[in-house]
Order: C-alpha cells, then sequence, then structure tokens
C-alpha cells in the first residue's frame, strides 16, 4: 500500500499545491468542534473511499479499509477500542483522542451512581411507578413501602479508586468534599495526574488492598488486556460484604458472571454500571445505565473541540498531542520548510535522516525526535524547500513508515 503523501505535494523549484483535506465524519461530532476545520482547507464529508481524516465517536472501524490517503484518525472521547490501532501504527498513521474532555460528565454520573446505590434509589423509583395512583390507602402503601429502600450515607465511608487519571482524580476529590474516605491505586499513574490528586486520597499498594478496605469500589482504567477482568471471581471475594461496585471505565474491566454471583451471595450489595447487557438487565443489584458517561452537550462540545485542534495542528504543523500510538510532539516553526517523519525506534535512523538531506544539500535548521514503544516520530526544519525526491527517498529507508512535507507558506 502507498504511504501516505500528506496531500500536499512537493516540487523542486514551483510551489506545492494546496488540496483541501478530506475529512469523513463518522457518528455525530459536535458543530463547535466541526466549525475549527476551516473550509477553504478542509472538506468535511459523509461519505468518502477515501479520506485523508476519519472522525469518529462510538462505530467500528477494525473491517474498514480507508485505502491509502489517509493521515489520521481522531475518536471523539476518550477509549480507542473501535479502532484497530496496531494496524494504523504499522503505516505511521496516528490515532487521537480527547482524554480529559469528559471527565468531568464522568465524575458527575460516578458520584450519581454512589447516591444510586447508597440510597436505593432505583428500587425506590420502580417502587413508586408501581403504585396505582388512585387507590384509597396510597399514604399508607408509601409509607410501609419506603421501609425496604432504606440506605446509608457516604461521609465516614471509604471508596476504593482503581485509576488515579483525570477521571479517577476528579471522582476522588468529589468523594472527600462528601465526607468519605478515599483510598486509591494506580501503577501507572503519571507526574501531571500526581500533582493532580487531592493530598486526602491514601494510596494503596494493590488492587487487593482498595478491595479489603472499601465500602464503594469505583474503576477508571483502559480497557487492555492486563485489565481485562480485573475484577472477577477471585478478588471480588476479598470486598467487605455490602459493598458497592461501580464501573463508569470499559464493559470487560469486570467480570460479569462474578458480579451475578457476589450479588447472590450478598458480597455485593450493588452493581451499578454504564454497560448494560442481556445477562445484566432486569438482575436485582444491578443498576444498567445506557451509556451515559459522557453524554452531555459540554462533554461532546469539549472533546470535539480538543480534537479537532489537536488533528489540525497535526495535519499543519506535524505537531503530535494526544495519539495514543504516536508519543508527544511539538516544535515551534523556526523555518518554513517542515518534514514529519514517523518510523520504527530503531537505532541509527536520525543518521539515515539526516544524511538523506545533507546529501541533497539542505540545511537542517532545527530537529526533534521522540519515541514511544515501537514507534519514534521527527520533525525536521530545514532552511530550503526541500526537493520531491528527498521525499521519496526519505520514504525508502528501511524502517520509515510515513513522510509528509509541511511548507509554511500553505497556511
Amino acid at each position: 500500500m502507498a504511504k501516505p503523501s500528506g496531500g500536499i505535494l512537493p516540487g523542486s523549484a514551483a510551489k506545492s499545491v494546496l488540496r483541501k483535506t478530506e475529512v469523513l465524519v463518522l457518528d455525530q461530532i459536535a458543530p463547535a468542534g466541526l466549525k475549527r476545520f476551516s473550509p477553504d482547507r478542509y472538506s468535511l464529508v459523509k461519505e468518502a473511499a477515501a479520506p485523508q481524516i476519519v472522525l469518529v465517536r462510538s462505530q467500528d472501524l477494525h473491517a474498514i479499509d480507508f485505502g491509502g490517503r489517509l493521515l489520521a484518525v481522531g475518536r471523539a472521547g476518550a477509549g480507542t477500542n473501535n479502532i484497530p490501532v496496531p494496524a494504523l501504527s504499522s503505516r505511521g498513521l496516528p490515532v487521537f483522542n480527547a482524554p480529559g474532555a469528559n471527565a468531568n460528565a464522568v465524575k458527575e454520573l460516578v458520584v450519581a451512581g454512589l447516591l444510586l446505590g447508597a440510597r436505593n434509589l432505583a428500587g425506590a423509583l420502580e417502587f413508586v411507578r408501581g403504585l396505582e395512583p388512585g387507590v384509597a390507602d396510597l399514604d399508607k402503601r408509601i409509607e410501609e413501602g419506603k421501609k425496604a429502600f432504606a440506605g446509608m450515607e457516604l461521609p465516614g465511608h471509604t471508596l476504593g479508586v482503581i485509576g488515579l487519571g483525570r477521571v479517577g482524580s476528579l471522582v476522588a476529590d468529589a468523594a472527600i468534599r462528601l465526607g468519605m474516605h478515599v483510598l486509591g491505586f494506580d501503577p501507572d499513574i503519571t507526574v501531571d495526574a500526581a500533582w493532580s490528586l487531592p493530598s486526602q486520597v491514601r494510596r494503596a499498594n494493590s488492587i487487593e488492598e482498595v478491595q479489603k478496605a472499601s465500602h464503594f469500589l469505583t474503576l477508571h482504567v483502559p480497557l487492555v488486556d492486563r485489565t481485562r477482568n480485573l475484577v472477577n471471581a477471585r478478588n471480588i471475594e476479598l470486598m467487605k460484604p455490602g459493598s458497592i461496585l461501580l464501573n463508569f471505565s470499559r464493559e470487560g474491566i469486570v467480570e460479569e458472571e462474578a458480579v451475578l454471583r457476589g450479588l447472590r451471595t450478598h458480597r455485593l450489595k450493588a452493581y451499578v454500571t454504564d454497560f448494560p447487557s442481556a445477562a445484566l438487565i432486569r438482575v436485582p443489584g444491578v443498576i444498567a445505565l445506557p451509556h451515559l458517561g459522557a453524554s452531555t452537550r459540554e462533554a461532546e462540545e469539549n472533546c470535539a473541540v480538543m480534537l479537532a485542534d489537536q488533528i489540525r495542528d497535526y495535519i499543519e504543523h506535524g505537531n503530535v498531542k494526544n495519539a495514543v500510538n504516536f508519543p508527544d510532539v511539538a516544535m515551534p516553526r523556526e523555518s518554513p520548510y517542515r518534514v514529519a517523519i514517523a518510523n520504527a525506534n530503531v537505532p541509527n535512523m536520525l543518521a539515515r535522516i539526516s544524511n538523506a538531506m545533507g546529501a541533497a544539500g539542505l540545511n537542517i535548521h532545527t530537529m526533534l525526535n521522540k519515541s514511544r514503544n515501537e514507534m519514534a516520530y521527527t520533525l525536521v526544519d530545514v532552511d530550503s524547500q526541500v526537493p520531491a525526491s528527498v521525499i521519496e527517498e526519505l520514504r525508502s529507508i528501511d524502517g520509515v513508515l510515513a513522510v509528509r512535507y509541511l511548507p509554511a507558506d500553505h497556511e
């Protein structure tokens, strides 16, 4: 398959021709984000055989071949399980997401879930909905029925938080403000996340430590191989009898059969989740919501705007921020002529790139290279126009996955 050229054709003497970048918009992306794509440079379409950008929310892209012109895929949300990230990485194509843009919306729903579970609100609502409004003893039935829904207050109880990123940190802060004790665990916590974490959060050394000590347990981790069935038949028995488990993270993080067993044995009082399934619907103790985590106007707009700005910065300047398969790379322009190179993270690559440019008489003004796992990404600003032959030579280097030429005079 041909490697993407970036939609800008380098010429040796004549100026490059600017073509509109075709953006395929799948699902409903908030207009606030789509408006960030200026119509003189971008073409937004609902159907395209070979788009250069694909914007998606929930549609599954694994079986779709978007052709050789593709430059990047953007997910208006955090999770990218519906996107074939490894396949795109092998072509040197970044997959952008919008981490944290919907964090407040998810936090608010988790707080609602805490109250739903603690105060038995779901059962109480069903009870009232089942009453006959015309009966003579309505008040008596209400007073008698409410006894079955007595709950507990949140202050003084311990909330365990697994995953202390943006959402987990906000949930922890909200719980503390509600008077709860918070115990958290995250083996992959970043420096920025650690700084934003409320000081009252006690750090645990393992998931099991959190489970043993918590009355409520909430999950905020991505779904990857090592987090699949993170809460399972073995460790759910470590939880306090009558605990409440909340999952607003991803469906596969919780082993459903273990949850059902925990509800039957009363190890769990309730399971509050944003991921209903056939096994969970109408099960006593299960409070299942229809994927409402990011379903607010504000969250959808935040995700769309954040994603659009990141993709534009990549298309126009080659900068990368919040790509799940690329390192973050941002370099101010110090020359009108920029080359962006995605390559396998192998030795001697920078030397080969530099040699190819030097042999063509190009002076490198600034170069920035970063790597992330198997992927490396390089931005190079040079002092003169880059001939098409040099771009092709760079593409021919073993290990180079994609090359784009981004002259500033086309902005």
